[in-house]
């Protein structure tokens, strides 16, 4: 009888694990790619590798959507960068697309300007690489369709930092158990993801990408949410206070070769 309750108790284990891993393998992850620029010249270079040799590959291994943007004219805060985002299925995907791209003659060809740039006329300064992976109740990216032209759309990328690792899950749950994120759906602010950051240099942070046709809907969208009676009494509760300790909000447009 004890055996067959050890039997029992091992089999519960690895079907909870099992559970736990199928849940994990259902939501992506995600990749933001930064890169930052001091000129003109710099960001013609990046722009012409990421779409003739950088975005096709990606294609060719298979992540199919990819998303290039860049700081509206009108934000003189963020600075000249570049910013790339990708969705991935697994970290095995990410971890095998080094070599992937290795092994890719035709990248290799299209890119040699940039990959084998000599070290006095770089392509950028610095690139920052972040590493996300998708929440609960957002387990997959999402492609919104707008009809204005692309030049007219708002991508805002928003990154909440917290102040301490029990306080930033607090802010986590409020995306997730707490409904913020059901209050954006309802709203229509058409996010392509929510995510917390698993590497990156601010952490402990979340990141989540929202889109609108052009910054008239973005300003009405954001005065929606903030006057919601759901968003005033889910962001009074007590539980809750004290969870953001900086918010970073970029205001982004997409190049022309982006996939979003």
């Amino acid at each position: 009888m004890k055996k067959t309750m050890k039997q029992l108790a091992v089999a519960a284990i690895l079907l909870f694990a099992a559970a736990q891993f199928v849940t994990a393998a259902g939501r992506d992850f995600y990749q933001i790619q930064v890169y930052r620029l001091n000129s003109k010249a710099q960001e013609t270079r990046t722009d012409n590798f990421l779409k003739m040799a950088y975005l096709p590959a990606l294609h060719r291994a298979g992540i199919k959507t990819v998303g290039v943007f860049k700081p509206i004219p009108a934000d003189t805060i963020s600075g000249n960068q570049i910013i790339v985002w990708l969705p991935l299925t697994s970290l095995d995907q990410l971890d095998k697309l080094q070599l992937t791209l290795s092994k890719d003659m035709a990248y290799q060809t299209a890119g040699a300007d940039f990959l084998n740039a000599p070290f006095d006329n770089v392509p950028f300064q610095r690139k920052e690489s972040i590493l996300l992976k998708a929440f609960p109740d957002a387990p997959s990216f999402f492609i919104p369709k707008h009809k204005t032209k692309p030049s007219e759309r708002i991508y805002e990328l928003r990154s909440y930092e917290g102040p301490a690792d029990n306080l930033f899950r607090q802010k986590v749950k409020m995306f997730n158990e707490g409904g913020e994120i059901k209050l954006f759906k309802s709203l229509d602010f058409n996010a392509i993801f929510y995510a917390e950051v698993l590497s990156g240099s601010t952490m402990p942070n979340l990141m989540y990408l929202t889109t609108f046709a052009d910054m008239a809907a973005h300003d009405a969208h954001w005065n929606a949410f903030r006057d919601h009676p759901e968003w005033k009494k889910l962001s009074a509760l007590s539980e809750y206070q004290h969870t953001v300790s900086k918010s970073v909000k970029l205001l982004l447009y997409p190049t022309d070769y982006s996939d979003l």
